[in-house]
């Protein structure tokens, strides 16, 4: 091999590193820009955000327990959400001068209308969940669900677009965890029943 030929190959490699130098920046920006997308504009585009149909305090109800309005059923179901008979009990007429007190009373109380909430932790119909196991076996609702003691206003509700369901579902990885920590069956047919 000749001095011309060496000289060559030498410039064959300057440029084909330069190249390479280039892709490598091209695609790590890429990679940036992906992550970006995936964990900053991603969750935006997939989830609305929706405002309950009225809000809600749960410290202007501190005066009761949460077992007033949520409780284990005869059956052992358990009530969720409380029906707008158990707010009649208490708001038959305004009790303060608040627009959603109004809203409460004339809307949904004398009109004997149910209150549309927004669900944040309803699971997927093909999820089996009951609370009284979780309760008979020493489960705080804050394992689960969020602490609303000192919840002045309801937070947005955020719906997925492609499913209809809460962001704050719980996620199956979450329950799998929890039963794997506490030595219960993660047999599928556990919850998918």
């Amino acid at each position: 091999m000749g001095a011309t030929e060496a000289c060559l190959m030498n410039e064959e490699k300057k440029n084909t590193s330069g190249k390479s130098r280039v892709g490598g920046a091209i695609f790590f920006a890429g990679f940036i820009v992906a992550l970006v997308f995936g964990w900053v504009l991603s969750p935006n585009l997939i989830y609305s955000q929706r405002m309950q149909p009225m809000q809600f305090s749960h410290v202007a109800h501190q005066d009761s327990s949460c077992e007033d309005c949520h409780f284990f059923r005869e059956d052992g179901t358990y009530s969720g959400i409380p029906r707008i008979e158990k707010c009649k009990e208490c708001h038959e007429a305004p009790m303060g001068e608040t627009e959603d007190e109004r809203i409460l009373v004339e809307e949904y109380i004398q009109k004997d209308r149910e209150i549309p909430w927004r669900v944040y932790a309803w699971q997927p119909d093909n999820v089996y969940f009951s609370h009284a196991p979780h309760k008979a076996g020493g489960m705080e609702c804050v394992a689960c669900h969020r602490d609303v003691s000192s919840e002045e206003k309801l937070p947005p509700y955020q719906e997925n677009r492609l499913t209809g369901y809460s962001k704050n579902t719980m996620k199956m990885d979450a329950c799998e965890k929890c039963h794997a920590d506490r030595g219960i069956s993660n047999n599928c047919n556990t919850c998918h029943k």
